[in-house]
């Protein structure tokens, strides 16, 4: 008879005010389509959260949940070796600086876009 060989799993839980994320594909592409080249530093500034500390999660003031994209500021954060591309960090929470949401418009109400200027001379407006 063949043994069955057990599995086990490492599995790391962020403590205190910490977050576990996986950082997003650095862009080799900007929107308007120039390429960059391999040697330009864009610092990835957008994660998915893969875990949340329990003092995170039990406080109302941090409305985050796990698979939440966020902005984040990526100095502070500690590499979790884990995985071949080492694309995991847990972070402190001030370091969560935005959530991305998608937000439907309440029923029968409009959702107001306010003008602002994107550089000298260019305006965006609804």
């Amino acid at each position: 008879m063949s043994e069955a060989k057990k599995v086990t799993l490492e599995v790391i839980e962020p403590v205190g005010l910490r977050v576990l994320v996986r950082k997003d594909e650095e862009r080799r592409t900007t929107r308007g389509g120039i390429h960059l080249p391999d040697d330009a530093k864009t610092p990835v500034l957008t994660a998915r959260i893969v875990a949340i500390s329990v003092q995170v999660e039990s406080d109302p003031d941090y409305p985050l949940a796990r698979y939440d994209k966020v902005l984040i500021d990526p100095r502070n954060g500690i590499p979790v070796d884990f995985e071949q591309d080492n694309k995991l960090f847990i972070i402190p929470i001030e370091d969560v600086v935005g959530v991305f949401r998608k937000e439907l418009p309440p029923p029968g109400g409009e959702v107001e876009v306010a003008n602002f200027r994107t550089g000298p001379g260019l305006s965006c407006s609804p």
